[in-house]
């Protein structure tokens, strides 16, 4: 009961975080040519966060103001002061913020005219208990007449960062010059780059695709084929050259088949679309129902079942045409009556392969799957004996079928967490979905074990070798994933599970820290006032590469040193569907295009400076936003990476 109530208690405790300071921004006049940023802070009783240096904590609050050309800003002031009391965890004196609060940042123009505002705000909060993730926040206003909308953010008034473990942090005030609107039209200037090897990785999807055709022969729906391909087969004689032929056309009848389907859904929408798509909140959730809708009927909740006068009438055709005709219908067959276990194969394997913006990742993709489903039955269908030794389908088939409904319900859960993350509802923050496949694969675990048994499972006498060693897999993977309830970072696992700054509850800590901007123009400006190069990091909610790449390099002490030191860092999530503040309004040769989200806005730049579109993407610039290195896709080699850094760090 205890330990139900603690996972009750985190999943509460991640849901309702990020709800207990709320900050809002607005821009008040004060004359024509001047005013101030209020940005309210609405405290829940029980929580504080942590104020300015040097009275800060270790993760003290830091607000970075900036503005379009022709404005000055000055220092942020606060309506009332921080209490000032001894931490005994942290065993010093932190001062802090326990009521609503009011910062003020005054400004004014050279001249009456509009302005651009964005203010980027990283605080800490915690209760009597525990404390919680450094939060960011981003606010983008407006000012008086309107603005070029090309005159973003430029000039820095104030931050603080907070990374020294002794608690004494460091006040950084802006005195640095103000970028023009020539200046930062030349951020956004095309540069040419390379593109790496890596990025292409060909034969990675080939062969992922090639086993997910291994693992479809293994599904409830196609297993019953075989001895469908045996009645076949038997009836066209013995092992002759045009047996051989009739198998071979058999195989590459299949592999035809699934490739022309994935070919036509990728041009019918598109693989840039698919790419979209894939983050799109009403996709992932069709998706995330499809999964569990699957994962019931394998339950044995109900069977789904194309209409059945479809593979009637399709295997009748194959019954009464002859020669290369009904070898072909045959393969339709095989592909109509077992779409319902391949489906959600298929549909994930497109997304992900569609995420490089062309067809090749689609063709390679579903070739790779139907070579896998083909060879098998190629083979089959020219040695028709080998059938007979096939087992039979029972009791074993039902256990795979609920044991592949186990794991299309853990994979859901990143569906959801994809739309989740995208659209910002905190839903399925990390320590909740972390909780769920803990759960799920002890589940799994018990189940093999036979522990567990669902309507149509037969009563396990005796324990398989194999389910034993199934079994051990599941309910290990469930302890090891226990820490990251906690924080632990789960490398193993970081691919699938939401970034650690979803997390609520974390207890690793980091020594070292550095600034991480989600804005490109304030990151280039604050890069030129503090005489940094600057890291952009095109990322996105629904990349997995993106976050291994955050895990096993972004995450070590090594890497975040030399960035804390050397770089300003800025991660532009190309798929975020917050709204702008206002249009963004590009022209591309005759064609206008109006961008209305954050993440479309990144999107283009990418494509626009860098011509590129899959993600992770590292580039690092100058204050004239010209590279001072080739690109970085995936590659997890810390210390490959840091090199990288340093070479960069030493042409700036």
């Amino acid at each position: 009961m205890n330990r139900l109530l603690f996972v009750i208690l985190t999943i509460f405790t991640t849901l309702s975080a990020k709800s207990q300071i709320d900050w809002s921004a607005e821009v008040i006049t004060d004359s024509p040519t001047s005013g101030h940023i209020v940005l309210k802070v609405d405290v829940e009783n029980g929580y504080h966060f942590y104020a300015f240096p040097p009275e800060g904590g270790i993760n003290s609050l830091e607000i970075v103001a900036s503005a379009s050309n022709g404005v000055e800003l000055f220092n942020p002031e606060a309506s009332v002061e921080p209490v000032t009391e001894y931490s005994a965890p942290m065993q010093q004196t932190l001062a802090s913020w326990h009521d609503d609060v009011e910062f003020s940042i005054p400004f004014t123009l050279s001249e009456v005219a509009g302005a651009n505002f964005s203010v980027y705000v990283r605080y800490q909060f915690c209760n009597d208990t525990q404390c919680f993730t450094p939060q960011k926040k981003q606010f983008d206003l407006h000012f008086g007449a309107d603005t070029d909308a090309e005159a973003n953010a430029v000039s820095i008034s104030t931050t603080t960062e907070a990374n020294d473990t002794d608690g004494s942090d460091k006040g950084v005030a802006s005195t640095g010059p103000v970028a023009s609107s020539a200046q930062i039209s030349q951020w956004w200037e095309p540069v040419e780059t390379s593109s790496p090897a890596s990025d292409k990785s060909p034969w990675a999807i080939l062969i992922i695709g090639f086993l997910g055709g291994l693992a479809a022969l293994l599904t409830p729906c196609v297993w019953p084929m075989i001895p469908m391909t045996l009645s076949f087969f038997l009836k066209k004689g013995k092992a002759t050259n045009k047996s051989k032929r009739d198998a071979l056309t058999y195989g590459i009848s299949i592999i035809l088949i699934y490739l022309i389907l994935g070919l036509a859904i990728t041009l019918i929408f598109g693989a840039s679309k698919l790419n979209a798509l894939s983050t799109s909140a009403l996709f992932n959730i069709i998706f995330f129902v499809l999964l569990v809708v699957f994962a019931v009927s394998f339950f044995g909740a109900f069977d789904i079942k194309l209409p059945s006068k479809w593979s009637n009438a399709i295997d009748a055709k194959a019954e009464n045409t002859t020669g290369v005709l009904s070898i072909f219908f045959m393969a339709f067959t095989l592909a109509l009556v077992s779409f319902s276990c391949t489906g959600p194969i298929i549909g994930t394997l497109l997304v992900e392969a569609a995420s490089r913006g062309s067809l090749l990742g689609p063709a390679l993709g579903m070739g790779g799957f139907a070579l896998g489903l083909a060879l098998p039955f190629s083979i089959f269908a020219l040695f028709p004996s080998m059938l007979k030794e096939m087992p039979k389908s029972g009791g074993w088939l039902n256990t795979v079928k609920v044991v592949l409904g186990f794991i299309e319900l853990i994979l859901s859960l990143k569906f959801l967490s994809v739309a989740d993350m995208a659209y910002g509802w905190g839903l399925l923050n990390r320590d909740v979905f972390i909780t769920l496949w803990i759960v799920l694969f002890a589940l799994l675990g018990l189940y093999l074990l036979g522990k567990i048994r669902f309507a149509h499972d037969d009563k396990v006498e005796k324990l398989s070798v194999g389910r034993f060693f199934l079994a051990l897999v599941s309910l290990s993977i469930a302890l090891y994933m226990l820490p990251g309830l906690w924080g632990a970072p789960l490398k193993a696992f970081s691919a699938f599970v939401p970034p650690i700054e979803t997390q609520a509850f974390n207890l690793h800590n980091h020594t070292t820290d550095y600034i991480e901007f989600d804005d490109y123009d304030a990151a280039m400006q604050y890069g030129i006032e503090n005489n940094k190069p600057v890291l952009v990091d095109f990322s996105g909610w629904g990349c997995v590469n993106c976050r291994k790449m955050e895990a096993e390099v972004f995450d070590t002490e090594s890497v975040r040193k030399v960035l804390a030191e050397d770089f300003v860092v800025v991660k532009l999530m190309v798929d975020e569907k917050a709204a702008l503040s206002e249009p963004f309004v590009v022209t591309e040769g005759d064609q206008t295009l109006t961008l209305t989200t954050v993440g479309e806005k990144w999107s283009y730049l990418q494509s626009h400076k860098f011509g590129a579109n899959s993600q992770p993407y590292y580039i690092v610039l100058n204050g004239k936003g010209e590279a001072l290195s080739e690109p970085v896709y995936y590659d997890s080699n810390v210390d490959s990476f840091i090199t990288w850094l340093e070479v960069a760090a030493a042409k700036y």
